[in-house]
């Protein structure tokens, strides 16, 4: 008996290439969302249907249809923006959205509350401003992150246009984008309905690609469907190791969805990783679970079908075997604050963004003052994994002038921060998240204060502690490697995770299930209490909890033999 496949397969199958009736649903007066099946195919553009949470039930009372808007996401190869681009994203904030820019976990800008009639402006404004929104959603291959000052030497430099490279390349050819959103004009040349990679079905889920260069682990690296792990050896890029089968997504009480960090499997030269990318996401194109959405993702293929299996057919269709991986060191995987030089004399500075928002409340002037930067600065602005900003290729002699625009806008946090708030992450969760179960982003600045004040009771405001929240357990904001992650079980309401390090080698475990705050609290003194008193050299608090049998050990994942 043949298992039916998933509804969202019959939508792409007969989308036409991802055209569907967006374009009539665009034009309907009568509502301001689109039909379901629309919504489904609008991800592959960059952008879907969401409503206000907040306002839902009184709406209801008033007989009146939810608050819709939509989200929309750039697609921005290693996340690097010029400062045009920057003013022209900026403006759509204040002009067509919510007057907020979001820095999210992929390296990218998100808008929220575009309402149905700016959308298209919208997608015309940032495809003037030389970028694009398409497959910044959908399933297909996401923006492609990468280690984010890649201009700290010739190496850096190199890595991240093999990174663009495939993000350009792995893009799907539909001209649904240009007719639907750009009246027909191509953005290069003509394209044509022909998708040589992905076909009329594209893949059975998302695709996310990451290349990192050790020692730092900046993008979380297991975390990919494909990770890279450039080799650089006597300042020279040789190839990248080669992981698959990352991804942070689960679901609560099915247990036959988990986390996963990815399985090094090889080596690669430059010259081959292309076809070496792009034979793996073919691959699962062809294996994945088409049938079941939930298990769909590469992760799932390679533990039903097997590593070997999967690596052996891989090596099949190119024709040629992987090189055994080499030796690498990842050393943590938060961002670097503060300037940084690189080898040409320009410098970088990284700013904390707090969840990733920019925007303008109260004495956090973060938007206007980007917005002030992007007007003065001659280099490039770079986001990051962890929801930054790094204001990069300065010149020496313009250092003191970006620095008062930053102190001017209180953006100068970074310097003076807790250790803990300077490696938090949260995802968007409620009010316009459709999946979110809990709060996330509006609730770190108040779960903040009441860690920062535990800490500082031991002696450990200083201390870098790897912090991630989740509104759900899809895990966008990477929770499960999180040395301490709240994933969202309902409002108010969180499974508490402990143990994962500040390496991104290793996933975190599940301390206390379905709690409160209070709670989640009293939990965790005792542990910053021992962590105080007993930690060594420069151990790290999940290394700690590891070391002294507060978690398990569980398994990495990752072939110590490659680690060097």
């Amino acid at each position: 008996m043949t298992t039916p496949l998933s509804d969202l397969e019959r939508i792409k199958v007969n989308s036409r290439y991802l055209r569907g009736s967006i374009a009539e649903g665009l034009r309907d007066p009568v509502t301001n969302a689109i039909s379901d099946d629309d919504n489904k195919l609008l991800k592959f553009h960059g952008s879907y249907l969401q409503d206000d949470r907040d306002l839902r039930e009184e709406r209801r009372k008033q007989k009146l249809e939810p608050a819709y808007s939509f989200m929309l996401r750039a697609r921005l190869p290693s996340g690097v923006v010029t400062p045009a681009q920057w003013l022209v994203f900026d403006r759509i904030a204040r002009e067509h959205a919510n007057g907020t820019l979001r820095i999210t976990t992929r390296q990218t800008f998100q808008w929220h509350g575009i309402i149905k009639n700016h959308l298209k402006p919208t997608m015309a404004a940032i495809h003037e401003a030389l970028a694009t929104t398409i497959a910044a959603c959908g399933d297909v291959v996401r923006n492609v992150v990468s280690t984010p000052n890649p201009v700290e030497s010739s190496a850096h430099a190199l890595a991240y246009a093999w990174a663009t490279r495939l993000s350009e390349e792995l893009s799907p050819r539909t001209r649904a984008y240009h007719e639907i959103w750009l009246d027909g004009e191509p953005l290069v040349g003509e394209p044509k309905d022909e998708e040589p990679l992905y076909g009329r079905t594209y893949l059975p889920r998302k695709f996310k690609i990451g290349l990192a260069i050790p020692p730092l682990n900046d993008i979380d690296v297991f975390a990919q469907d494909l990770g890279l792990i450039a080799i650089i050896e006597q300042g020279e890029l040789t190839g990248f190791n080669v992981a698959i089968g990352g991804g942070m997504g689960a679901t609560h009480g099915d247990p036959s969805t988990y986390p996963r960090l990815a399985s090094v499997i090889g080596f690669t030269t430059p010259d081959r990783l292309f076809a070496v990318a792009e034979t793996i996401v073919a691959v699962q194109r062809d294996w994945g679970n088409r049938n079941e959405r939930k298990h769909a993702r590469l992760k799932y293929t390679l533990d039903h079908r097997g590593l070997d299996a999967f690596k052996a057919e891989l090596e099949q269709r190119l024709g040629f075997a992987l090189e055994p991986a080499r030796a690498y060191r990842f050393d943590h995987n938060g961002d670097r604050y503060g300037w940084i030089e690189g080898e040409d004399g320009r410098w970088h500075l990284t700013l904390q963004i707090e969840s990733g928002r920019l925007a303008d409340v109260g004495e956090h002037r973060w938007l206007s003052g980007l917005r002030e930067l992007a007007k003065v600065h001659d280099g490039d602005f770079r986001m990051t994994c962890n929801q930054n900003v790094i204001v990069a290729n300065v010149a020496a002699d313009q250092r003191a002038r970006i620095d008062a625009i930053v102190a001017a806008h209180g953006l100068d946090g970074y310097r003076t921060q807790s250790g803990i708030r300077k490696h938090a992450i949260a995802c968007v969760a409620l009010p316009t998240c459709g999946l979110a179960m809990a709060e996330s982003e509006r609730y770190l600045p108040q779960l903040l204060p009441r860690l920062e004040a535990l800490l500082e009771a031991h002696g450990l405001r200083d201390a870098p502690i790897l912090l991630r929240l989740s509104g759900c357990p899809n895990g966008c904001s990477r929770p499960y490697l999180g040395e301490i992650a709240l994933v969202g079980r309902g409002p108010g309401r969180y499974d508490l995770r402990l143990g994962a390090d500040f390496r991104g080698e290793r996933l975190n475990q599940l301390y206390r299930e379905n709690v409160d705050e209070p709670s989640i609290l009293e939990a965790l003194a005792p542990l910053f209490a021992n962590y105080a008193s007993g930690r060594v050299d420069q151990e790290g608090f999940g290394d700690f909890l590891l070391r002294t049998g507060v978690i398990s050990a569980n398994t990495r994942r990752i072939p110590a033999e490659v680690v060097a």
